[in-house]
């Protein structure tokens, strides 16, 4: 397995005047590719070669060498999911992927440090800037590696931990171990057990007991390479009464050959802990998204997904949390968009597994052209418990008439001592509402941009300021040329 050399260059078909000023949202910044000469390349296809290089080049423990050898088997015993609606997973070929590309093992602490062709990447993007104006610490993950680190001295005089996924399991063990896998265990699903397998990168982030981390950290995921996959695992511990805000963003650039994100995110908050994590997506149309994303809630504790899905070929991504203690709470707020030849299969899982427990599910779909979009919901309530609440709304926008939205909520309840309540709406533009617009002055596509905006409004404000008003710039950028 030979490192790759290429020459120095780069590709673009973005916009450069466009406007970027937060990491992550503008679709066109992200469409652009540089060349880069990577160290360390695995080779193509899925071997245990390609686990043990892996591996080798982290200078992994043997038990974690192990971990991802059983991980392996696991995934090639799993059936590929035929029982949704998701036969354009059949397009995936493992055997043409890139597992591993890297610079380098260990990140930079300063933007100077960066080699040179990664730094042009992130400073396009926006985020040294945004690491300035508002943000406690961020990550900039490049292919399969942390590119840059770093977290502020005050946030890490308060004792919070903030680090890649590698330099977790190494300097810190005593914490990791004892909550990675746990969440989310290897044969969760096929793609969790690939994930297992081949994982590099990701953040781990542990908050001390009592502390609340006043500024958001933010991980940015890139993924440059074609034909390439990128696995990044996540692990979030907020100790007893610790508060944490956490954002990321992704994008890759559009390549002619399909370009694969499987990702793991862990959450853990403790007694009386709050999570909130938020991301947003902005992927381009041949890549396919398939995560897993949970967390537990300990007593008291609350964790609150805000999850933004837009652009990808296909999306599977179902957050959820474990209501294990008492008064615990969990959130998911879901906002989806699909446009042609794009698939949104987005949701949410809460399973109560304590008394007084609350889950709440707001998911938001808007459907564009041929796009399609799925909600798929599970919320379990044994019969054993009693005080537990469940509240879940579904909408769904669609623009044209060749749009398609489903919804499959799975709901069970049992006993007389809980209430859980479901509302779903299916809605399209009115063509009343548009004609009044542009008899205001508005043009077709921005009258839909309001429409469309209005649709999502009181989930939008759940999002960071910055998110919020990038996210509707992104709305504007998709409704050009979807009407007519």
């Amino acid at each position: 397995m030979k490192p790759l050399t290429e020459t120095e260059g780069m590709t673009t078909t973005a916009d450069e005047t466009a406007a970027n000023p937060v990491v992550g949202i503008d679709q066109t910044k992200g469409d652009f590719q540089y060349k880069v000469d990577y160290a360390f390349d695995a080779g193509t296809g899925l071997t245990e070669d390609t686990v043990r290089y892996i591996s080798s080049v982290k200078k992994e423990e043997p038990w974690l060498l192990d971990f991802r050898l059983k991980a392996l088997k696991t995934f090639r015993e799993k059936p590929m999911p035929t029982h949704w609606a998701t036969k354009d997973l059949e397009n995936i070929d493992f055997d043409k992927i890139r597992y591993y590309l890297s610079q380098g093992q260990k990140p930079k602490r300063t933007w100077d440090e960066v080699p040179d062709d990664i730094k042009k990447t992130f400073e396009r993007l926006g985020i040294p800037e945004q690491e300035r104006k508002f943000l406690a610490g961020v990550e900039a993950q490049f292919d399969s590696e942390a590119a840059y680190s770093n977290i502020k001295d005050i946030v890490a005089k308060q004792g919070v931990i903030f680090v890649n996924s590698t330099e977790g399991l190494r300097e810190h063990p005593e914490i990791f171990r004892k909550f990675f896998s746990k969440v989310i265990p290897t044969g969760d699903n096929k793609f969790s057990a690939l994930n297992s397998a081949v994982f590099s990168g990701g953040s781990f982030i542990y908050v001390p007991k009592g502390v609340k981390v006043a500024q958001p950290l933010q991980a940015y995921f890139r993924i440059n390479a074609e034909n390439f996959g990128q696995f990044e695992r996540t692990l979030i511990i907020a100790d007893e009464g610790a508060e944490i805000v956490y954002m990321e963003g992704c994008t890759a650039p559009k390549f002619s050959t399909s370009t694969l994100h499987s990702a793991v995110v862990e959450l853990v908050a403790l007694k009386g802990a709050k999570i909130q994590y938020i991301t947003v997506q902005n992927w381009a149309n041949n890549v396919f998204n398939l995560v897993t994303k949970r967390g537990v809630a300990h007593e008291d504790a609350e964790i609150k997904w805000i999850d933004c899905n837009i652009g990808s070929r296909l999306t599977m991504k179902y957050p959820g949390v474990v209501l294990k203690g008492e008064r615990a709470r969990g959130e998911v707020l879901s906002i989806a968009l699909a446009n042609d030849g794009q698939h949104q299969d987005t949701g949410a899982k809460m399973v109560h597994a304590a008394n007084n427990t609350t889950s709440n599910i707001i998911a938001k779909s808007i459907s564009v052209g041929q796009g399609r979009s799925t909600y798929r919901g599970v919320v379990h309530i044994p019969k054993h418990l009693k005080g537990c609440k469940n509240n879940t709304e579904c909408d769904a926008l669609l623009i044209n008439t060749n749009s398609r939205t489903d919804t499959y909520p799975a709901i069970s309840v049992k006993g007389d001592k809980n209430a859980t309540q479901h509302e779903a709406s299916v809605s399209k533009v009115s063509a009343d509402m548009i004609f009044y617009m542009q008899s205001r002055g508005l043009t077709e596509a921005q009258a839909m941009s309001l429409a469309v905006n209005g649709f999502i409004n009181d989930l939008a404000r759940q999002f960071p300021m910055e998110y919020s008003v990038e996210l509707k710039r992104l709305i504007d950028l998709e409704m050009e040329g979807s009407v007519g």
